[in-house]
């Protein structure tokens, strides 16, 4: 069942948002050559819990972390370490969730380690541009394959992958909840009503669209031709306004 969000979940979703947006704000200045992907993770962890929020991440089906790190080839579920350094060139996509008055923030975005080929470059920027056109179709009267239209229509200009087997979710009182929302047209003419709530998130490929799970972890999903990857996420709620994207910095 798709629940649609009351003005006081709402409220709370936009606080949680706001904290995922700080969390973002951070990583992108101390995204650099030298870090290590268990650093920033402690970062994300020390300001999520001082802004009394939870890593909604941490912990969830047994993840070890409260951010996901994926590096590169790596498109989602990437697990922190301190063995896992970058360095110049790489991408990676940070995903973010928080839990504040029991309501969720969820959002992922890709960052550049220094400077990146032109071709990753321009992946990034296209998965980016393919995440702001779904959310141009969260309105109540359209229906999701609007969104997944959307999506795919910018992807399929550049001739990149989409992710298949992952994509946007409902979100609220848990991370993932109805619906689920596919990133390429499958025909789903579920109407989006008011106050309804989806993360929506592209990944796209710089190659085919197959990825595999790690066997080693059970999490880390990576692209199966080992090209990049790139994932850029908000949490999203239809209003007769338009989208409202919760998970930005609330001024």
């Amino acid at each position: 069942m798709i629940n649609r969000k009351s003005r006081d979940e709402i409220k709370r979703m936009r606080h949680a948002g706001h904290i995922v947006a700080l969390v973002h704000q951070k990583m992108k200045e101390v995204v650099e050559p030298g870090i290590s992907t268990k650093e920033l993770d402690n970062i994300a962890m020390h300001i999520i819990k001082e802004n009394r929020a939870i890593p909604t991440f941490l912990g969830y089906a047994g993840f070890p972390a409260s951010i996901c790190t994926s590096i590169n080839e790596q498109v989602v579920h990437g697990i922190p370490s301190e063995d896992v350094i970058l360095k110049e060139g790489d991408i990676i996509a940070i995903d973010v969730g928080a839990t504040y008055g029991g309501m969720v923030g969820d959002s992922a975005w890709s960052y550049r380690v220094g400077k990146v080929s032109d071709e990753v470059d321009k992946l990034m920027k296209v998965t980016e541009e393919s995440l702001y056109a779904g959310i141009e179709q969260m309105r109540p009267g359209n229906v999701l394959d609007d969104i997944s239209k959307a999506i795919e229509a910018v992807a399929n200009r550049e001739g990149y992958g989409i992710v298949r087997q992952y994509g946007g979710h409902g979100v609220g009182h848990e991370m993932h909840e109805d619906p689920f929302l596919f990133n390429y047209s499958v025909g789903d003419n579920t109407l989006i009503k008011p106050n309804v709530a989806i993360a929506i998130e592209p990944m796209l490929n710089l190659g085919g669209d197959d990825v595999v799970v790690s066997q080693e972890d059970g999490w880390t999903v990576s692209t199966k031709d080992g090209k990049p990857s790139a994932h850029f996420e908000h949490t999203v709620i239809a209003t007769e306004d338009g989208p409202l994207i919760t998970t930005q910095l609330m001024k």
